[in-house]
């Protein structure tokens, strides 16, 4: 269905045939078209478990009307499950099942350019930045791929250490991802600086890949940065600002209906205030069900690099002497601990 967003009224609706079912699509400018095309992937009886289906195809579709209706352009059979899509230069990135493929426009149907078939279980997202890209497996954490047009291949030159089965994720900058899993806990992998240079001219790691060999592993891993056990899944996360002119954050939805913010902390002033203030609350004003805070965050990577909120904001409900005892601990007042809390606060809303 197409959706007015000005009046949020449907504008046009599209039934597929047969018992086809839609499980990605994106909008790509390929090169030399001066207007989008939607693609759509599609996937025929498909089956959740175990995964399966009898086939699937990428079709591509104009938006005529001024996006109130689409017409079909054509469509190029799939040999499985399409998953993720992407513009990339000028051409089309698609995760079907374990393989990554790159497409071109052509008159009748896409147009295969090159393709890796080396990833392990099942994609799930795919980003680009640049050159390179990032791809998101269903059981194996994120992939970093790059582009090499030498000799029209797409290398993966680093992955996670820690098998993460994802279910969301976006890129912060060139070398930073930020993903949730399946089991409630969101993280950053960051790509080590001194490697990310390295990479740009060889993507290889320096390892020599022959024609049809399976690579186990990447010749690089990367680093995680921050780890936090939030205890739902997260099924979205955008990179946002909610202020004309604000500070970026990450923000990310739940399958239980939590909307949450991730806001950096750029100064070591802000770091050691509210690394302390946590301490101190997990000391003096533990869970009501006796379950310990640190264990909890931690339930299956140690915390990382992640201050909790949530926890933080229980200081205007505490008794009065705790208070005073808690804000005498970190060399300020009750009311200039209320006012740091109210300007983080303030920065996202």
């Amino acid at each position: 269905e197409l959706v007015d967003a000005s009046s949020l009224t449907v504008s046009g609706h599209l039934d597929l045939e047969g018992n086809h079912i839609v499980t990605c699509m994106a909008l790509v400018r390929f090169e030399g078209q001066e207007e989008d095309t939607l693609v759509v992937g599609t996937a025929l009886n498909m089956k959740l478990q175990p995964r399966g289906s009898d086939g699937g195809e990428i079709r591509l579709y104009s938006l005529q009307d001024k996006g109130k209706r689409l017409e079909l352009i054509h469509s190029t059979a799939a040999r499985g499950i399409p998953r993720a899509l992407c513009t990339f230069h000028g051409k089309l990135l698609v995760g079907v099942e374990n393989s990554l493929a790159l497409y071109d426009l052509g008159k009748k149907q896409l147009l295969k350019k090159t393709e890796n078939r080396n990833f392990p279980n099942f994609i799930v997202s795919v980003e680009t930045m640049g050159d390179r890209i990032y791809v998101g497996d269903a059981q194996d954490s994120f992939h970093f791929c790059r582009y090499r047009s030498e000799d029209n291949q797409i290398h993966i030159y680093a992955d996670d250490s820690i098998p993460r089965y994802l279910t969301a994720s976006v890129a912060l900058d060139y070398n930073t991802m930020v993903g949730g899993d399946k089991f409630g806990n969101i993280f950053v992998c960051r790509l080590p600086k001194d490697i990310s240079q390295e990479v740009e001219d060889d993507p290889t790691g320096g390892r020599i890949l022959k024609k049809n060999e399976q690579v186990e592993t990447a010749p690089h891993k990367l680093e995680a940065e921050c780890n936090f056990h939030l205890g739902d899944t997260v099924t979205s996360i955008q990179r946002t600002s909610m202020q004309p002119g604000g500070k970026e954050f990450i923000l990310y939805m739940t399958i239980l209906g939590e909307i949450g913010a991730l806001l950096p902390l750029t100064s070591k002033e802000d770091v050691d205030f509210f690394t302390h203030l946590e301490m101190h609350l997990r000391q003096d004003n533990p869970p009501i069900c006796g379950n310990d805070h640190l264990r909890y965050r931690s339930s299956y990577n140690p915390v990382r690099n992640v201050v909790d909120g949530g926890l933080c904001e229980q200081y205007s409900q505490i008794p009065k002497e705790l208070q005073a005892r808690i804000a005498e601990e970190l060399d300020r007042t009750p009311g200039e601990v209320m006012k740091k809390l109210e300007d983080v606060r303030n920065r996202i809303m």
